[in-house]
């Protein structure tokens, strides 16, 4: 149970983690890469790290603290995907049933065969299989991203269609995932990874399925039995004043993000009504609360005493369900499994992490990791528009972090 973990006692160890996160997270700030940053690591069941610093809103100069509550964005797939397996332990359904058992709009997909980027019109031919909920999952469907894919082809298309990425918008999500339905397919489903709108088509499925909305399924199955009172799709009243301002390089200075984001999105859309249920980018949370979702995935499917999901489902989620031609830009070194990027025997010598660790982030750069070998946890959370180079800021945590251990 996190809320009750206390600090490990102070050890040359501890101290060489410490000053070491410390060096990283202030050069960061001085550097102007980010306004502030809040990292939290786990290990063997105590905090071994907890802190934040910088701001939570560079114009005010409002220090950053450790409860203040983070757009989690595509963090919230990870969520969704384990809501989706909750559903196929209870027997609702198997991993390869096409998704258009469930929602009919997805039968008979087609795939894009010519595009003419004058007018965005586009010709079709029809997909050799119907797309799985496995496809899904491991984002192999051929569904893409509005927004922040680099296919302009697919920008384009969706643009035209009104299909939107979840991140913020006001729309409905029935109304979303018709208008989805009708898109085409950026290849075959199953053949390759294609990063796209696939968690939000399982938050819907999982609406479907359970007949609950899929904000209150996650409140009443995850949210609830694990004590994760700060993590919401919509941020009460009460609470708007710990959501971190988003920041944005420009030149050699960070400045506080006031205009539209994404698709014109008002900035602050976590406090918004009427913003879609996004199951693959809509939460807000804070480190403490993800920790205790990533802690139940550490412990097999256990927190507190209640067992949320099997440990054998985990299993399955973290091993690789990519064939070897599904590769994320051609590249032969990544492995995903069923919400998760992996690291694996084949990868091991790209990653500081052990084999076995499963990871990922969100959209405005915040990052973690499981790593079952370590038993320990790692979150790194800031609040950054358009990073220069996303991935890196997870990267060079984990590096200082195991050098450290």
């Amino acid at each position: 149970m996190i809320a009750s973990l206390v600090l490990l006692n102070s050890s040359a160890q501890t101290n060489l983690l410490h000053d070491r996160v410390d060096n990283l997270s202030n050069r960061l700030i001085a550097n102007k890469e980010v306004a502030g940053v809040n990292v939290l690591l786990i290990k063997e069941g105590k905090i071994i790290y907890n802190k934040a610093v910088g701001y939570a809103d560079i114009n005010t100069k409002q220090p950053l603290q450790t409860d203040h509550i983070f757009r989690i964005a595509s963090q919230t797939k990870a969520i969704t995907s384990i809501a989706v397996m909750m559903l196929w332990e209870e027997g609702k359904f198997l991993l390869d049933d096409p998704i258009s058992k469930y929602i009919p709009t997805f039968k008979n997909p087609q795939v894009l065969d010519k595009f003419n980027p004058a007018d965005s019109s586009y010709t079709v031919v029809p997909a050799h299989n119907e797309i799985t909920i496995r496809d899904l999952l491991r984002h192999t469907s051929g569904i893409g991203y509005p927004t922040i894919t680099d296919d302009q082809r697919i920008q384009a298309i969706y643009t035209k269609s009104g299909v939107l990425s979840g991140i913020g918008n006001k729309a409905s999500l029935q109304n979303q995932m018709e208008k989805l339905a009708k898109m085409p397919l950026l290849h075959q489903p199953g053949d390759r990874f294609t990063y796209g709108l696939n968690t939000d088509v399982l938050g819907y499925l999982v609406q479907v399925i359970s007949g609950v909305p899929l904000d209150e399924f996650l409140r009443t199955r995850i949210f609830q039995p694990l004590d994760m009172n700060d993590t919401y799709f919509n941020i009460p009243t009460s609470k708007a004043n710990r959501l971190v301002a988003i920041a944005e390089k420009t030149v050699n200075r960070l400045q506080k993000v006031n205009h539209p984001i994404y698709e014109n999105n008002t900035v602050n859309y976590p406090l918004e009504k009427g913003i879609i249920i996004s199951g693959g980018a809509g939460l807000s949370s804070t480190t403490t609360d993800y920790a205790k979702f990533l802690q139940m995935l550490l412990n097999k499917g256990k927190y507190n005493g209640k067992q949320v999901l099997g440990e054998k489902t985990i299993a399955l989620m973290t091993t690789n369900q990519l064939p070897s031609s599904a590769l994320l830009h051609g590249d032969p070194n990544f492995r995903f499994g069923l919400g998760f990027w992996l690291v694996t025997p084949g990868n091991k010598f790209i990653h500081a992490a052990n084999v076995g660790t499963f990871f990922w982030g969100g959209a405005f750069n915040t990052h973690y990791w499981v790593d079952p070998k370590e038993n320990m946890i790692g979150l790194v959370f800031t609040q950054e528009y358009l990073p220069s180079s996303y991935w890196d800021l997870g990267t060079l945590y984990k590096n200082v972090v195991y050098a450290s251990l």
